[in-house]
């Protein structure tokens, strides 16, 4: 590899000079690359020197654009089946917040000071803290996906991530916090005032939803061939996405089958027989297809939650009266209590379930999972009284 100055003469005659690095690259191409100035190219030389001998170096000239890099890790999520909802989320975080701000430029100039830049950026444009982190692990994809085509050499997201790993997952975990009962999670007597508040309509699925701690999707794909009357069971085995098409479920830990209650069972039940003969999901909408998840939550459980007198005042109107706001607005918290109760002691009206049978009712993929979610609702085992029954033990 060497550094030289070139001085040439433009058709006009004007004399011009510039810094040449001359080089071979990691297949043992020649390579020449022009700088203004001879600090500028003696750095290039110290860095693609390091990199050629890594076997990480990618000269400009056989780059791509992240645009071009972006296009081509949309096209292999559609190739390979993903999700539409999925395919959609690449194309908006590449079309509306990567592509706008670095789209042009180089995988070859990507480097770790560039996506700090690009961070400061997103913020800056007014990007939430949570939208910053999925579209910075959208572009570490992109470049995943360009060095398996061998358009880049190295992903310097995934070496941000690497140093930031311990540093975020204790900044996330102070920020999120512990869910907690009659914040997060339905009480017990919230849960009462809500059943009794249920109308006929949405009794059979919201029920189902507070006794199984199923996933909206999972619900909405639940067909009645999964439902086993006699034993009292229902099997998970596929879902609904948001376009209301039928897949597998969001892991292999999601196939399994919940024990139920009674009742339960009779309210699908009588559910069945109000619907039309050759229906093949339990809760379909009139055309037979999966409900939408905005359905069930603005017409379903919110109104319930409502008229149950679960609700939070948010305020006064322009008369004085009292705004009432549903007190939990997501079905999650249906899923929230359900975990709280096969947690919960069986003398405080819970399944007093261990942890590992928690996971697999739930779906979780690991007990790591559950723990990290839940580990603070299992009972402690070292109370007062066995703490002193078991120093007495230990001491006479």
């Amino acid at each position: 590899m060497s550094v030289r100055k070139r001085t040439w003469v433009t058709p006009r005659g004007v004399e011009k000079s510039a810094w040449v690095v001359d080089y071979s690259d990691t297949a043992g191409k020649r390579r020449l690359k022009s700088f203004a100035r001879k600090k500028e190219a003696d750095q290039f030389a110290a860095t693609a020197s390091v990199e050629v001998r890594e076997g990480v170096h990618v000269a400009d000239s056989a780059s791509v654009t992240i645009e071009k890099a972006g296009t081509l890790w949309v096209t292999s999520g559609e190739s390979a089946g993903l999700e539409r909802s999925t395919v959609n989320q690449r194309k908006s975080h590449l079309e509306h917040h990567i592509v706008p701000l670095i789209g042009q430029m180089l995988l070859s100039r990507v480097t770790v000071p560039a996506i700090r830049d690009f961070e400061d950026k997103l913020r800056k444009e007014g990007r939430s803290p949570a939208m910053v982190k999925k579209i910075i692990t959208s572009l570490g994809s992109i470049l995943s996906d360009a060095c398996e085509r061998g358009l880049a050499m190295r992903n310097p997201v995934r070496d941000i991530r690497s140093s930031r790993k311990g540093r975020d997952r204790r900044q996330e975990k102070r920020q999120k916090g512990r869910i907690e009962v009659g914040i997060d999670i339905p009480t017990r007597e919230e849960i009462k005032a809500l059943v009794g508040a249920l109308t006929d309509h949405w009794r059979p699925l919201l029920v189902t939803a507070i006794f199984t701690g199923m996933r909206s999707s999972e619900l909405r794909g639940l067909r009645w061939q999964d439902i086993n009357f006699k034993r009292g069971e229902i099997s998970v085995s596929q879902r609904a996405d948001q376009f209301k098409e039928i897949g597998p479920t969001k892991s292999e830990a999601g196939n399994r089958t919940i024990p139920v209650p009674p009742l339960v069972i009779n309210v699908l039940k009588e559910y069945r027989l109000k619907q039309p003969n050759g229906t093949a999901l339990v809760f379909a909408n009139p055309d037979g297809e999966p409900r939408s998840h905005t359905n069930i939550v603005n017409k379903g459980l919110i109104p319930t939650m409502i008229r149950a007198g679960v609700t939070t005042l948010t305020g006064k109107d322009a008369e004085g009266n009292p705004i009432v706001e549903a007190k939990y607005t997501g079905l999650h918290a249906l899923r929230h209590f359900y975990a709280s109760w096969l947690i919960n002691r069986k003398e405080d009206g819970g399944l007093g379930l261990p942890a590992k049978m928690v996971q697999e009712r739930l779906g979780h993929a690991s007990i790591v999972m559950t723990m990290d979610v839940y580990g603070h609702l299992f009972p402690r085992s070292d109370d007062g009284t066995e703490l002193a029954q078991a120093a007495n033990i230990l001491l006479n």
